[in-house]
């Protein structure tokens, strides 16, 4: 219906503006109706913005669809951003443009600028980012998590913690697998501090089962205040440990900071 009253429209508004030859029309309200109703919402708010300009510019009929249709793009995209980063439930916000390259820590712009198109994502690439508290592993791991979003990817941020927490409950309550499944889901998962207290057997089974299904498939990003090199202690179990980090670290990318905490010079 929408497509038959353009073509009217292209036929009627030969030589004329056609935005004020559709003030005139009787058939302008049920188009805006037809759009509520096709949930066209960036096309409708365009079009009514045009209709009511004081100072309309002069458009062809291929002029005057293109920015409809630009519209409704450009607020699907809007909104399939927000609901990602919505869902991603970031703790911090972060983007690569604010990351500060000034003070010393061990932080190499191009190779970080080299992650900022996320294509690591497409690779399933893990990153694992290492120093000491206050040094912005949070911040990094976050921004290009946010840089994920911004390109479409799907992400969740989870602190080691309360990830291990929340998966206890979802087992109490029986939504395990469903917690499981979601997370498998996700494009890209962030773990931010892991590591703070060795893992018990649940927390190390939880994990492997992460990792398992994430292993070439999908994307990890692990920040954290133990070296690599411990990580095999703080996980524990010998099999399960080794297991665990072939499939995540040998082939990450590593970011490792070091210098003092910038927390402590804000203040």
């Amino acid at each position: 219906m929408i497509l038959k009253a353009f073509c009217l429209y292209t036929r009627i508004s030969a030589g004329r503006n056609i935005i004020n030859n559709l003030k005139t029309t009787k058939m302008t309200h049920e188009i805006i109706q037809l759009m509520q109703k096709l949930k066209l919402a960036g096309m409708r708010a365009s079009f009514e913005g045009l209709l009511q300009a004081k100072n309309n510019p002069t458009l062809s009929n291929d002029e005057f669809i293109n920015i409809l249709l630009q519209s409704e793009w450009e607020d699907r995209e809007n909104k399939k951003l927000t609901r990602l980063l919505q869902n991603a439930r970031f703790r911090y916000r972060a983007s690569m443009e604010e990351i500060d390259y000034i003070t010393p820590r061990g932080l190499d712009k191009t190779s970080l600028m080299r992650l900022s198109d996320a294509t690591f994502v497409n690779k399933a690439e893990n990153i694992i980012i290492i120093g000491a508290t206050g040094v912005g592993k949070s911040y990094i791991a976050t921004a290009l998590g946010h840089q994920a979003c911004l390109m479409g990817q799907r992400v969740a941020y989870f602190s080691a913690q309360k990830l291990f927490t929340m998966l206890r409950m979802s087992k109490a309550n029986e939504s395990y697998f469903k917690e499981i499944k979601q997370i498998e889901k996700q494009n890209l998962l962030i773990i931010d501090d892991f590591g703070m207290q060795p893992l018990d057997h649940s927390m190390r089974m939880m994990l492997m089962e992460i990792i398992e299904d994430r292993h070439q498939e999908k994307s990890t990003i692990i920040a954290s205040q133990i070296p690599v090199e411990k990580w095999h202690d703080i996980i524990g179990e010998s099999t399960i440990a080794d297991a665990i980090l072939d499939r995540l670290v040998h082939t990450a990318h590593r970011i490792e900071l070091n210098g003092e905490s910038l927390r402590k010079k804000k203040k």
